[in-house]
């Protein structure tokens, strides 16, 4: 019981020397917060504007799909359905994934977009790499050579190198070129697809510093992923729609071709009783009635395969529509300055508690007299 006792005093004590000491030290703390306090409102008040603008919608879900009417539509037209479902659902969860892939993004950098100041639309691309559209920004200088200084001397000491050029015969493998993955870099940073698995809507958002030029992005990657989503999801069924179109094609010219025979022929022995006649027209008759069973039952599956079609494309509901911001996103000054300011706190802080301790372990008693005494501070 003694020994808690003598523990707590001891440790009251040391707070006690230590809100002495900041005390002490109170305008010094108060020097170097007000200057945190300067810098925030120079960095709130010199960054880029930014804008979001963004949608919400409501894709189609995993569930089944009942196709009981289609299918009673379709049996009046002779054709049978079976179990035709829309189950092979694209979860909302890749949704992600095909907004970062690099044929979306490819296509996403040559989107026209109109801003202020430029006479005619540019592509995404053009806009972030080229050096005639590239504006200053306070705050990106400061976070450039503050945070980002190790990334910048590291490139420096690489120096640049030259785009690596792939020469590939497959269409299918994709490549980036140096500006092309920078301005991807940007994209990905500043375009989103967030799934909220809850509420089961999807949020579409873009970033950019103008509000106008935010919304026309938004717009495109919100038509663009409908269409990615819609290839996907109808990819299996329009093949069988256009496998089913090629035969039944050729099963219409073939049926047309026999029909006609046969008619010649019927029209040219009308009249004619001869064995080999009626020989001939059933044989042309069988012909023809084979032909006629190919094409009918072609013609089925083309309707059918029309119906799975329209089926499977999937269906978003637009919620939210994408609409032009009227106040930017960022920077939100208020909370730049508020954080400048407790970071200006802890620096006073930990200069005051810290630099005597660092002095102590190093050795070097220097440190220790940056910080200015009570008695000068009083004075």
């Amino acid at each position: 019981m003694a020994n808690q006792i003598e523990n707590r005093a001891e440790n009251e004590i040391d707070l006690i020397e230590v809100f002495g000491k900041l005390w002490d030290r109170r305008k010094f703390i108060l020097k170097i917060t007000v200057g945190f306090m300067v810098f925030g409102v120079l960095v709130a008040l010199f960054s880029s504007k930014e804008y979001t603008a963004g949608c919400t919608i409501v894709p189609q879900t995993g569930e089944k799909a009942s196709t009981s009417g289609l299918g009673g539509l379709a049996a009046i037209a002779g054709i049978n359905l079976g179990n035709m479902s829309t189950s092979d659902v694209l979860s909302p969860k890749i949704y992600p994934k095909v907004l970062a892939s690099v044929p979306f993004q490819k296509e996403l950098m040559r989107t026209p977009v109109k801003f202020e100041g430029i006479e005619s639309p540019v592509t995404l691309m053009d806009y972030y790499t080229d050096e005639r559209y590239k504006k200053f920004s306070f705050g990106g200088m400061v976070l450039k050579y503050t945070i980002g200084l190790p990334g910048v001397i590291i490139r420096a000491i690489r120096g640049e190198r030259p785009d690596p050029v792939v020469e590939t015969g497959d269409s299918k493998i994709q490549t980036l070129s140096k500006e092309e993955y920078e301005c991807s870099k940007i994209l990905k940073g500043n375009v989103s697809v967030v799934l909220n698995e809850k509420e089961g809507y999807v949020t579409i958002a873009a970033v950019m510093p103008e509000p106008l030029a935010a919304a026309q992005v938004a717009a495109q990657v919100q038509s663009m992923l409908q269409h990615y989503i819609t290839e996907f999801k109808i990819e299996k069924a329009q093949a069988q729609l256009d496998f089913v179109e090629g035969h039944f094609k050729e099963a219409k010219e073939q049926f047309e071709q026999k029909q006609e025979e046969l008619a010649v022929f019927q029209d040219a022995n009308r009249n004619s009783a001869s064995a080999a006649a009626r020989a001939m027209e059933e044989r042309l008759s069988n012909e023809y009635n084979v032909a006629l069973g190919i094409y009918s039952e072609l013609a089925k599956q083309r309707e059918q395969a029309g119906i799975q079609v329209k089926e499977n494309t999937p269906v978003f509901t637009i919620v939210e529509p994408v609409t032009v911001p009227t106040e930017c996103s960022k920077p939100k000054r208020g909370l730049i300055c508020v954080a400048f300011t407790f970071l200006g706190i802890f620096s006073g802080i930990a200069l005051v508690l810290g630099l005597p301790y660092v002095a102590q372990l190093t050795g070097t008693k220097r440190l220790a007299g940056w910080l200015p005494g009570p008695e000068k501070e009083k004075v």
